[in-house]
Formats: C-alpha cells, sequence, structure tokens
C-alpha cells in the first residue's frame, strides 16, 4: 500500500479535545511537518484538517485534526458539529488534554468516547513540561477513566517518539479490510466485470470500486474480463469457452446482466460487495426487505459520501425513489444527505439508504450502521435496495451462503 491509495482503505486517527489544549501543536508534532495552523488563541483551528501521511513503519495513514470541542456561539457549535462527524470515521482516537480530571468539562467530554472500545482511544496529557507531579496525575487519570495517560511536549518533544511507536503499535492491530472479492474465486478462473459507460461514468478513468477489484484480481492470479452490459451477452456465449465463476456489475445495470447471466452463473453487484466489506450485510438485507413496511409519508434518508454534480438521471436522487415510490405505490419523503455529515438524530427516518461507501473508510460506515440501529431505524445499501426492488434480490447474494441463509430465515 502506498500513499497513493485511496484514503478509505486507511486508518484513520482522529485528534479531538478541548480549544487551544495543543491538538495542532501535537498533529505538527507527530508528522514534523506545518499541517495545521498554530496559535494560542483558542479556536484557531474552525475546519477539520484531514492529512494522509506515512507513518514509519506502519506505513500510510490518514490524520485528521478537529476544532475543539468546548467551541462557543452559533459557528462553534457547527464545528462542533462537524467534528463529530469525523470522529465517526475515527479508527483511533487521540483525546488530548492539558488538565487534571478534576475538570468536568474535560470529563463531559471524554464520555462522548467510554463506549468505545478501549484499543481505539489513547489519552494525550499535552505540555507535561509543566507538571510538577507527573505520577499523582497519572494515577488520578487512571482512576477517573481507567486509561493511562501519555505524557508529550509539543514544546521540547518530550514524549513524541513514544507516542509515535504506541501508535504504531495500536495500529498493528488494526484489522485489515476483507477482501472485496477475491476470496470468492480461485485461480485460475475467470471473472466479469461490468462496467456501464453512462453519464454518470467519470471520463477517462473508472470508478474507485472498480478500479479496486480489478487490483485485487491481478494481485490474486484471478483473471478478469471487463465488458459494458451491451457486451456481456455476447461475450458469455462466444468469447468464453467456459463459464466465468463470478459476474460483478454495477447496480444500475441489474435488470440487463440478470437476463444476460445464466442462472448456475453467481451474480452480484459492487455496491453489494463494498457492503461486505466495509458495512454489514446481513444488516442491510433486513434493511432492504423492510421496504416492503414502508407507509404513506415515511421519511427514508439518502446517504452519499462523495459529493459530485447530480445528473438527469442521478441514483440517488431520482432513480432510487422513484423506483421507491413504484415499488411500494406509497407516498414516501426522501431526504438527501451528501458528504460525511448525516442528521445526529435519525429516529425521524424509517430507512436508511447508504451509498456503496467507497471512498469512506469501514470505521465511519460501521458508525452509521450503529446509529441507525441505536433509534431503530432500518438501514440499507444502494445495491441491496436495487436488487430487492428489481425483485432479484436472492440471486444477487447466492455467492454469499450466510447472507443468504439470513434472507431464508429473516
Amino acid at each position: 500500500m502506498t500513499l497513493q491509495a485511496p484514503k478509505g482503505l486507511l486508518p484513520h486517527i482522529v485528534l479531538v479535545g478541548k480549544r487551544n489544549v495543543g491538538k495542532s501543536s501535537l498533529l505538527n508534532a507527530l508528522t514534523q511537518q506545518d499541517l495545521s495552523i498554530v496559535s494560542d488563541h483558542p479556536g484557531t483551528t474552525t475546519d477539520p484538517v484531514e492529512k494522509t501521511f506515512e507513518l514509519q513503519p506502519f506505513g500510510p495513514v490518514v490524520f485528521i485534526d478537529t476544532a475543539g470541542l468546548d467551541d462557543m456561539g452559533t459557528l462553534g457549535q457547527q464545528r462542533i458539529e462537524r467534528s463529530k462527524h469525523r470522529i465517526d470515521a475515527a479508527d483511533l482516537i487521540l483525546f488530548v488534554v492539558d488538565t487534571p480530571p478534576s475538570d468536568k468539562e474535560t470529563l463531559q467530554l471524554f464520555n462522548l468516547f467510554k463506549t468505545r472500545p478501549s484499543s481505539n482511544l489513547l489519552l494525550i496529557f499535552n505540555k507535561c513540561e509543566q507538571i510538577k507531579a507527573p505520577s499523582l496525575l497519572r494515577s488520578e487519570w487512571e482512576s477517573m477513566t481507567s486509561l493511562t495517560p501519555l505524557f508529550v511536549s509539543c514544546l521540547t518533544g518530550a514524549g513524541i517518539e513514544t507516542l509515535r511507536e504506541v501508535l504504531v503499535s495500536s495500529l498493528e492491530s488494526h484489522r485489515p479490510l476483507p477482501l472485496l472479492l477475491a476470496d470468492l474465486v480461485t485461480p485460475p478462473n475467470l471473472v466479469v466485470l461490468v462496467i456501464p459507460i453512462d453519464k454518470e461514468a467519470p471520463q477517462g478513468r473508472l470508478i474507485l470500486p472498480q478500479v479496486q477489484a480489478l487490483r485485487e484480481l491481478l494481485d490474486n492470479d484471478i483473471a478478469s474480463l471487463v465488458v459494458n452490459e451491451r457486451e456481456l451477452g455476447y461475450a458469455l456465449t462466444h468469447n468464453l469457452k467456459t463459464q466465468p465463476a463470478l459476474v460483478v456489475t454495477d447496480s444500475q445495470a441489474f435488470l440487463k446482466v440478470v437476463a444476460d447471466v445464466p442462472l448456475d452463473v453467481p451474480l452480484t453487484s459492487f455496491s453489494i460487495l463494498l457492503a461486505r466489506q466495509k458495512g454489514d450485510l446481513i444488516t442491510y438485507i433486513k434493511g432492504a426487505q423492510f421496504i416492503s413496511q414502508l407507509k404513506n409519508g415515511d421519511k427514508v434518508l439518502i446517504a452519499e459520501l462523495c459529493s459530485h454534480r447530480p445528473i438527469s438521471e442521478d441514483i440517488g436522487r431520482i432513480k432510487i425513489p422513484r423506483w421507491l415510490r413504484q415499488h411500494t405505490g406509497k407516498d414516501i419523503v426522501f431526504e438527501v444527505a451528501s458528504g460525511k455529515e448525516i442528521p445526529q438524530d435519525l429516529s425521524g427516518f424509517s430507512l436508511i439508504i447508504q451509498c456503496g461507501g467507497c471512498v469512506a473508510n469501514r470505521a465511519l460506515i460501521q458508525s452509521r450502521i450503529q446509529q441507525a440501529n441505536a433509534v431503530g431505524v432500518a438501514i440499507t445499501n444502494y445495491g441491496l435496495c436495487i436488487a430487492y426492488l428489481h425483485g432479484i434480490l436472492e440471486r444477487s447474494i447466492q455467492p454469499f451462503p450466510e447472507a443468504l441463509h439470513a434472507y431464508n430465515h429473516p
């Protein structure tokens, strides 16, 4: 993995804490670069600063510096909300403090993270050059948080190298992403990738999940054939001596592809593969099945992570809402959230339809699933929703035995 690897495949390290505790200084000290503006004035960092950095000897990571969680005023509250959204994407949180645990405001902020696994949270005490009794302070923080603080000084450099070593050690246990599709096929079998070239296809390149699939197949010595949906039928009947082990399509071409692919050939979509890799395939299947329970006036959140210019037949804004209304016959209300931020309160929605999430890391997708589950809101993703609406959900999950079992035993 190189620095050019997509951010969605890299661990995200998020620095959080009150204003002026030294988050930006710590980021600069860790990277030995002036990535964030540093000032004695509280609230210098207003928007999250995101930077891909080679953390040796681990490899590339994404550092995210956030605004102080004690910011003030209307704009301050908006900055806090934006910081919280970045926390949702954290594989590792660096909670930076510069006060004893008797500071009630700091402890209240700590409570935002205490439900996370302790391995995902490091307590960093900055400005240690000002401490007269570090042992006592360490004991106080341990008793209040069950975490042992790491003492650092961005002014003198004390503890920075130790912190860097702890970061690497913590990330070594970071569970790598499951494979996208290479574990479903063994060489020398063939995989057919169906890639439509329509108005939404980026000129001169492929979208990320298509590139990721191709790279995985190459890395695992599995041959691939790339066609668009119009060429698929001819390729299967005239270009291949044997049937492919798997066909993967863009979800929008499902109906055309299903018509051309023999029933005994496994078939799925890029979006469904992403659901398995970054999301929760079984939860998403249950969310797709919930569509049959939608009622008039129910609100559905379309959550797309990449910001793009919508076209006349945009999948999230036009096609899925149209197919949902046609399938259910219900007057459904749709709301679109674009980018990394979704409403903090999801309880007003009946269903969330998440995009594939190719640009997001797994932690962010998992966080959204947890948020939905916490308030009892069904959640699915584009591929599974489209498969359900086209009546081919069971066919599209046949490559995944556990998911197929969940589908047949709701």
